[in-house]
Order: C-alpha cells, then structure tokens, then sequence
C-alpha cells in the first residue's frame, strides 16, 4: 500500500472514531438529562399525606 492511500485510510479512520466518540457523547448527555427530568418528576409528584395508612376490611 503506498503512503497517500495509507494516509487516507488513517485520516478516514480516525475521522469516524471521533464521530463515534461525538454521538456517544450527545447520547450520555441527553441521558443525563432524561435522568435529572425524571428524578425532578419524581420529586413533584411525591404526596406525604398518602400511603400512611391502610384500610383493612374482612
């Protein structure tokens, strides 16, 4: 293989490494996101004056 052509494999490569690596990212940080929306919902949604007591009936 000569050295343009070894060249150009290398650049491509490289070149699709750092977009994997890019979208990989983009998808822990939309996770990340997702995840703190979550736990804020959570939060939001937590009622203290239920689940205290139960009703039993034979």
């Amino acid at each position: 293989m000569d050295i343009p052509a070894l060249s150009v494999s290398m650049s491509h490569s490289k070149l699709m490494n750092d977009v994997g690596i890019s979208v990989l990212k983009m998808a822990k940080d939309h996770t990340t996101q997702q995840s703190q929306q979550l736990v804020q919902m959570m939060m939001q949604s937590v009622q203290p004056h239920l689940g205290g007591h139960i009703d039993l009936r034979a």
